[in-house]
């Protein structure tokens, strides 16, 4: 019977069960249904993408033991797998957890690697396991140039970034040194970046480094000779090398149903803030699947510590 399994391997899980190791005598899991941790960085984010301590408007002091600081993608991998390292907490890969089933002095979360018992849990699973994708279909025969990261970009290409947020911004950017930028906004201004990427997107589009598309959607995309073909809502039309969507990604409703989970019109899920316990006694929530605006890494420390001071 552990004390608590806490589900996803991201910063805020390993900082979960980091934190609840350091209490006496609490036996803790974590579990991870990929090969390894910080998936979402190590999938989705670029080689050298920045990895700021807060998200705009957040307060930045850390309350926990996870000495965090403004990093790239690298350091920040190289941080929490110390953590892990360290030990004082079991860790399963590869293990999904596939239902949860109520016992009487606590919990059985069920995986393929076999059941586990718990006093108490944590979901700590990202919404970008699974980037968003728009509307409008997307042509089979693009997918080596429709991309939901920039891993695959070559130099010198006509590229579209589709999203309004901070990797969308990023993304435009760092293309713009080599490459022909195009970022596409539905929205007529930018309502969710941190300072440092609304004045980078500001400048870079004032010096003409990429271009700007504002309060414009997008209608169609369909395959023109193996490139691009881009309708908008303006009645124009442009064709492009490669498109790059980073218009975020979606809480994972099931799941949080099936644990019983209260969530509300916009897939939050209901949590007392001081607490981080939801609507289930013994049942918490951690990291940016718990935010509306999408958590910062201390954010997400500092629930894991409220946590674990909540459960000791």
């Amino acid at each position: 019977m552990y004390d608590l399994v806490v589900i996803g391997a991201g910063p805020a899980g390993i900082a979960l069960a980091y934190e609840m190791s350091l209490k006496e005598n609490k036996k803790v899991l974590l579990l991870e249904k990929a090969g390894g941790i910080c998936q979402t960085f190590a999938v989705f984010y670029k080689d050298g993408k920045r990895v700021d301590k807060a998200y705009k408007g957040c307060d930045s002091t850390n309350i926990g033991n996870v000495p965090f600081e403004d990093g790239t993608k690298e350091s920040t991998m190289e941080l929490f797998s110390s953590i892990v390292e360290k030990g004082g907490f079991d860790v399963e890969y590869g293990c999904e957890v596939e239902s949860v089933k109520k016992l009487d002095d606590g919990f059985e979360l069920v995986t393929p690697k076999g059941n586990f018992k718990t006093k108490n849990y944590a979901v700590a699973i990202g919404r970008m396991g699974k980037p968003n994708k728009p509307d409008y279909k997307l042509p089979s025969s693009l997918k080596k140039v429709i991309n939901f990261n920039a891993n695959d970009v070559q130099n010198g290409e006509k590229i579209l970034v589709v999203g309004g947020g901070n990797s969308a911004a990023e993304y435009a950017v760092d293309l713009s040194e080599k490459s022909e930028v195009l970022m596409c906004y539905r929205r007529t201004e930018f309502t969710r970046l941190n300072d440092i990427n609304l004045e980078n997107v500001n400048s870079y589009s004032k010096d003409g480094k990429f271009k700007l598309k504002l309060g414009v959607d997008i209608t169609e995309v369909n395959d023109e000779n193996g490139k691009v073909k881009v309708s908008f809502t303006d009645q124009t039309n442009e064709i492009f090398d490669r498109v790059i969507y980073a218009i975020g990604g979606s809480t994972p409703l099931d799941f949080l149903q099936k644990c019983g989970i209260d969530v509300d019109d916009s897939g939050i899920p209901a949590f007392d803030e001081n607490t981080m316990q939801t609507n289930q006694k013994g049942v918490f929530v951690v990291g940016d699947i718990a935010s509306k605006n999408g958590a910062s890494i201390i954010v997400a420390l500092n629930g894991a510590k409220k946590i674990a001071d909540f459960i000791a």
